[in-house]
């Protein structure tokens, strides 16, 4: 155990604030690996401190230079809000909120870092559509009640308290999750906030704790092969799909949306100022299987963009992968990424062929290529004169498809390998464009594409014409038939065109981020 001094900096400034985020951006970082693989899921996303790193390096890296601790945290605060990734790093965002709103001076002292922690607990709490026992909330309201107990004795007590409770707390979220129990591990999420608030010992005394890391130590992942599937501690692996997006809108409707997300999925998680009267920015996370209505429900409440899908299906593939090629250690050497190797990553367009403009300029505004039944010929020639190893052509339109096909077709009778996918909704397209990820192999992402616009539901609701005759009110509605099941993915790697398109995709996947306007 390491003797941590009762004395060291007493006052928490901006100068002491950078240097703690510098310190725990660098204590998540060396460490990100056991704490990922801390998260054993049936379908694995094991990024819990890949999650923390990034939102933390958006609050802290970059930001305005010579800001006191007010106007620093509340920089911080905004921009973890626009980038945090994933159920942990939202958290942590909303966490970072909670802060800015507590400490409204340049200085803050024991009683004041107490009542940070508290505003920060309470925030992230609220922000979690159903709160559950040995996560990093109940690792949060261990370390805030341990620290306002402390407060009396100064900062370095109280920072010191909080951490220990943290370690503690994380300790025992075995015993609150049978799940954690079943894999023999602890929270993944509640590890990382303690190593944080370590980090923050060690920048007021120069002598870091270490109960977390020896919980990190003791509790690491055993290899794939030994380890049991567990659900999911964020939600039930019955939910097939990561969306995330920002959200333009007031309060209440971010209050109507966490309503019926939570009739959709789990795993909700709806951040932003809890002040907040009018319009502003809210970051929505939630696991769903019907992609489109859950995009659907966040535009119909608001401007929602910036839209981020994830299967997790792909990164369980991921990261199944990295732990047997870590487990063998004489094994050959993991087949990695292109831009980790350093080698350049093979290219592959994206085209979506659509009438309509707003559509097109929404598409275009996020770099992927468009296209008219017209034009879409002479778009697709230029796209692989530019270098494109090959292109995934999407329609929305029966015209469209047939303008797509007859494009593709001669592309590959010049060898150059395409494929064509019908969406037949505007939400469908979207969908698919998000999901996209030209590293995995061609097929493959067609099928994700394919896969993805089939679990998109869509429906709309439009105003009869000026005159035309109301229904009667004993005119009942007619099911629409249920399409038939389509024929699979052709080895050449196009999908087949129609309203649905599937196929099995074992490949791994990317988070694609768009922009709805």
């Amino acid at each position: 155990m390491v003797e941590i001094p009762e004395t060291g900096r007493q006052a928490l400034d901006a100068e002491l604030m950078r240097e703690w985020a510098a310190r725990g951006i660098d204590t998540l970082t060396r460490h990100r690996r056991g704490v990922d693989e801390l998260n054993v899921y049936p379908v694995a996303d094991s990024d819990t401190a890949t999650n923390m790193v990034a939102t933390l390096q958006a609050a802290f890296q970059g930001g305005t230079p010579g800001l006191g601790l007010e106007a620093l945290l509340d920089e911080a605060a905004g921009r973890a809000l626009l980038s945090a990734r994933g159920n942990s790093g939202v958290i942590l965002a909303q966490m970072l909120r909670g802060l800015a709103d507590a400490w409204n001076a340049d200085t803050v002292d024991a009683k004041g870092f107490a009542a940070g922690l508290r505003s920060a607990t309470d925030a992230a709490t609220g922000a979690v559509a159903v709160p559950q026992a040995g996560t990093i909330l109940t690792v949060a309201e261990s370390a805030a009640s341990a620290a306002a107990k402390a407060a009396p004795f100064g900062l370095v007590s109280a920072s010191r308290a909080a951490a220990e409770a943290a370690a503690e707390a994380v300790a025992a979220t075995p015993g609150q999750l049978p799940a954690l129990a079943r894999a023999g591990v602890v929270d993944a999420g509640g590890l990382a906030l303690a190593l944080l608030l370590e980090a923050l010992v060690e920048t007021l005394t120069g002598s870091r704790p270490t109960g977390a890391l020896d919980l990190l130590e003791r509790h690491r992942v055993r290899a794939v092969e030994e380890t049991e599937q567990v659900p999911r501690e964020t939600g039930s692996e019955v939910y097939g799909y990561e969306v995330q997006y920002l959200l333009e809108a007031n309060a209440g409707a971010a209050s109507e949306l966490r309503h019926r997300l939570t009739d959709l999925g789990d795993s909700v998680v709806i951040i932003g100022s809890r002040a907040a009267r009018d319009v502003t920015t809210f970051n929505v996370h939630v696991h769903v299987n019907d992609i489109g209505a859950a995009i659907e429900a966040g535009i119909e409440r608001g401007r929602v963009h910036r839209i981020s899908v994830t299967r997790f299906d792909d990164t369980a593939t991921v990261h199944a992968a990295e732990s047997h090629a870590d487990a063998r250690m004489h094994a050959a050497p993991a087949r990695r990424p292109a831009h980790v190797t350093g080698i350049e990553a093979p290219t592959r367009a994206l085209i979506v062929v659509t009438e309509a403009a707003g559509l097109r300029e929404f598409l275009a505004g996020e770099g992927c290529r468009t296209a008219t039944a017209a034009t879409v010929g002479a778009e697709l020639a230029a796209a692989l004169a530019d270098g494109a190893d090959g292109a995934v052509v999407i329609s929305d339109t029966e015209a469209a498809a047939d303008a797509a096909d007859r494009a593709v077709a001669a592309a590959r009778g010049d060898g150059r390998r395409t494929a064509a996918i019908m969406a037949p909704t505007p939400v469908q397209a979207v969908a698919a464009v998000a999901i996209h990820d030209p590293e995995r192999p061609f097929d493959d992402d067609v099928a994700a594409m394919a896969e993805t616009i089939e679990a998109c539901r869509t429906g709309e609701v439009r105003r009869p014409p000026a005159g035309s005759p109301r229904p009667s009110a004993d005119r009942t509605r007619r099911p629409s038939p249920t399409p038939p099941k389509p024929p699979a993915t052709s080895p050449t790697g196009s999908a087949p065109k129609g309203p649905n398109s599937s196929r099995s995709c074992p490949a791994p996947g990317r988070t694609r981020k768009l922009s709805q306007p």
